[in-house]
């Protein structure tokens, strides 16, 4: 055990790097690093097993800041063991465009950091997805190979955020006993005291979620070491509530509001180094402490060595699954079962929802797909996101591929990425599309994270019928399409259904959204699927007999509608083509001459979707014609409100023959 002073030399190490950093910068939040650097002392100096020359492998410890704000702390203490990206200049330009050391710390920019930060909540939600994926592996592959522990650091405002309910309540119903939530509880939002907004008592609120909590002195290591101590021998998971001063060693500004979100000012940065006793110049370490913080970096790397010996020692099957698992890379038999089943499909021609089509999928690529783990917020019969094959994961018996997320959305959405973010799962979970809007906040840091996240949304539009206009999702697909780096499926047939899941587990760089339907389709596509169409976006789905006059746009169920509408404007001696668009995203990264070939030259253009027109415009143009939804739905029988709001062959028919005539 190091003297104190050893300690506080550590911890004033971080402290001084954040505040001269966020002085540099103009800009930042000193606060959080000053007051929990204690903390964060005593978890890496004496707990976390992380190597700094090899931050990914895969039994690290995960560490959260999930009060993202406070990145100068895992920016100082990357650093300071010794991870060579983030080297001192880095830290000088903190928050400097094309710098690692961004506002909030993001994955993918700096080694080290294990996911995307700042909405508050947000990486308390992924760490519960981690610590599951832990435990999902652990009892696949054996605690020889997977047995780490996921800390968090976690804000007063992570606590507040509803997030943060749904997740812990999750985490101690699935007795995540790896997961240790270290509370910086300094009593400071940005308003003032945390008093003027909530009076929570966060000790008795996760005990009742079926958490260990108990609260300590932040600046005292010993009692620090204890609790973490504490925590890894329960069988719970656990909250360490760490009393803090938030800006601590400021002259005027600690256990301030003033401290949170502002440099400190040349004054009062001079006073507090003074008061810590830190006689050194901006981003200045001597030599002995930057020794102490190298020691910690080496013993990191002992812990990896000894891991990737007991990995040595696995079995040579178990070990190459294990490997290709966490590499990401897909069985071969994977594609075998999508080409069975689509050549299945052509010649059955089922007429199911797509929601039945996309279980059909799932049958058929699970068992050569082990690592993909599905899972429902408390639809499951409704999402049809669980198989026959699929056991349960709960607590104790975690080697299962489905979980039964509960009705917790958001909750759901955050800890797919954590899953994800962990490696060796392929998360997919499912709602209804009109509560992606609770899902939006995760959903859209998938996409800035890029990151293979399934999100299957069914129940796909006023085709959920007499639930009415809180449960149509009218908007849902365009706000949707608007977030970058999400790819938007929505499947005519089992078909294009089986071409969306395999585009969403083959593509690694991006979550992907599956929209379905409650209601039975038609099977569109007679081919037996040898060449993914979907991939393209768009294509011909119906050519004419001839020069095509008209040309009909659809997605989803309306493709269906657009194939019956080409048929009465034949009857009539119009001819139109039909294209079926299951993806917006795809179809805009084809090269021009293919989107100008499929978008074609024909008098008219009618896009339908039982949606807003919003977006369509891309394809059809801003003279285009749109059959779709221009308000809020209604509650009745699905066939009464698609003739309601005008969306039947027949009055797309009609809007053609009006068109052409003008």
């Amino acid at each position: 055990m190091i003297s104190r002073r050893e300690h506080d030399a550590m911890a004033n190490a971080i402290r001084a790097l954040a505040m001269d950093a966020v002085e540099a910068a103009k800009s930042g939040h000193p606060g959080l690093p000053m007051g929990a650097a204690d903390i964060a002392t005593v978890l890496f100096r004496d707990h976390l097993n992380f190597d700094p020359a090899h931050p990914t492998w895969p039994d690290r410890d995960r560490f959260v800041l999930s009060a993202g704000h406070g990145s100068m702390l895992i920016y100082a203490l990357l650093h300071l063991i010794g991870v060579k990206e983030l080297t001192i200049d880095q830290l000088k330009n903190f928050r400097q465009l094309g710098s690692i050391t961004a506002g909030h710390p993001e994955h993918g920019h700096a080694p080290g950091v294990e996911t995307t930060t700042g909405p508050l909540g947000q990486g308390l939600g992924n760490a519960v997805g981690m610590a599951l994926a832990e435990r999902i592996l652990a009892a696949r592959y054996g605690g020889y190979v997977i047995d780490h522990y996921t800390y968090v650091l976690a804000s007063d405002g992570d606590l507040m955020e509803g997030i943060s309910q749904e997740s812990i309540t999750l985490a101690g119903h699935m007795k995540l006993n790896k997961l240790i939530v270290l509370f910086d509880d300094n009593g400071i939002s940005i308003d003032g005291a945390i008093s003027v907004s909530d009076s929570t008592d966060q000790l008795k609120r996760f005990e009742s979620a079926g958490w260990n909590a108990e609260r300590i002195d932040g600046h005292d290591p010993e009692a620090i070491n204890a609790a973490i101590l504490r925590a890894k021998a329960s069988d719970k998971p656990s909250l360490i509530a760490c009393v803090t001063t938030i800006g601590y060693g400021a002259p005027t500004k600690a256990g301030k509001s003033s401290s949170h979100g502002s440099p400190l000012g040349a004054e009062e940065l001079k006073g507090a180094k003074e008061r810590l006793g830190w006689a050194h110049g901006p981003f200045e370490i001597p030599a002995d402490i930057r020794k102490a913080w190298g020691v910690v970096g080496s013993r990191g790397a002992a812990a990896r060595a000894a891991w990737q010996e007991r990995l040595g020692k696995a079995k040579p099957k178990a070990r190459a699954e294990f490997e290709r698992v966490m590499a990401g890379e897909l069985p071969k038999s994977l594609a075998k079962a999508l080409k069975t089943f689509k050549a299945e499909v052509a010649s059955t021609k089922p007429e199911v929802a797509t929601r039945k089509a996309s279980e059909m999928v799932l049958e058929a690529i699970q068992p050569a797909l082990p690592e993909l783990i599905s899972g429902s917020a408390d639809l499951t019969g409704s999402n049809n996101t669980k198989t026959r094959g699929m056991a349960v994961v709960k607590a104790g018996a975690y080697d299962g591929a489905f979980v039964h997320y509960g009705i917790r959305e958001h909750g759901m959405a955050a800890a797919m990425n954590g899953i994800a973010l962990h490696g060796g799962l392929i998360p997919a979970s499912g709602t209804f599309l009109v509560f992606s809007d609770y899902c939006r906040p995760s959903i859209r840091l998938s996409a800035l994270m890029g990151q293979r996240v399934i999100y299957v949304m069914t129940h796909d539009s006023i085709g959920v019928g007499e639930d009415g206009p809180t449960h149509q999702p009218v908007e849902h697909l365009a706000a949707l399409r608007a977030i970058p780096n999400l790819d938007v499926y929505r499947p005519c047939d089992v078909t294009e259904t089986a071409e969306a899941w395999d585009l969403a587990v083959t593509t690694r760089d991006r979550p992907s959204l599956i929209a379905l339907t409650r209601q039975n389709l038609p099977q569109l596509r007679t081919d037996n699927g040898a060449k993914n169409l979907s991939a393209l976006g768009a294509y011909e789905i119906a050519r004419a007999e001839g020069r095509a006059e008209v040309t009909l746009f659809a997605t989803g169920s309306e493709v269906s509608l657009a194939m019956k509408a080409r048929a009465l404007l034949l009857a009539e001696g119009i001819l139109a083509r039909v294209v079926s668009v299951p993806s917006f995203e795809r179809f805009a990264a084809q090269p021009e001459t293919y989107r100008k070939k499929v978008i074609g030259r024909t008098k008219v253009k009618i896009a339908i979707e039982a949606a807003i027109r919003q977006g369509w415009d891309a394809i059809i143009g801003s003279d285009g014609h749109f059959v779709g939804m221009e308000g809020f739905g209604a509650s009745g029988p699905i066939n009464k409100l698609y003739a309601h709001f005008g969306i039947t062959p027949e009055a797309v028919a009609a809007k053609a023959k009006a068109a052409l005539k003008r």
